[in-house]
């Protein structure tokens, strides 16, 4: 895969959630996060401008034995302090695994995204414009300027949440 991410303009696609969603959707899938096991998390990551700790619930992929955080959203907050921070913590229950991350190029995204789609189209297909898992790879690559992606490598062991 490419190191270097293609997108043209990072602030051309965001679906921002509604109040409803971040006041009581975000923190009740936050709270019932603790409880998954099909690959829901909490994603933390540093603010890239306060430097403070931002919690969002994210789904975590893993295709051929490595993890991914794909944005179904588009470019929102935390795709750009992902950028900033290089990094964060995903948080299952009491449990937190910090980590790297690596943005995936478009020309690498069409795979990740289909698997993604296959995986969580009831959740977020609505966000993906008529695309999902069965779409083909010019469709999929034609979206994925618009959904970031990111390679997640775990930098030490699983801890308990302080």
């Amino acid at each position: 895969m490419s190191a270097r991410p293609t997108h043209s303009d990072p602030a051309a696609h965001v679906m921002k959630p509604g109040w409803f969603t971040v006041n009581v959707l975000n923190r009740t899938v936050a709270w019932a996060t603790r409880f998954s096991v099909w690959g829901s998390r909490v994603l933390a990551v540093r603010g890239r401008k306060s430097g403070e700790w931002r919690r969002t619930p994210v789904n975590l992929l893993t295709v051929d034995g490595v993890r991914y955080l794909v944005a179904p959203r588009g470019h929102v907050q935390w795709t750009h302090n992902m950028r900033v921070a290089g990094g964060g913590q995903l948080i299952l229950g009491k449990h937190v695994q910090d980590f790297t991350v690596v943005e995936v190029a478009d020309d690498d995204k069409p795979a990740l995204l289909r698997a993604y789609l296959k995986r969580w189209k009831a959740e977020v297909g609505v966000f993906f414009g008529g695309v999902g898992p069965d779409s083909s790879d010019e469709e999929l690559r034609a979206i994925a300027p618009k959904h970031p992606v990111f390679r997640v490598t775990p930098t030490g062991p699983t801890t308990p949440a302080a």
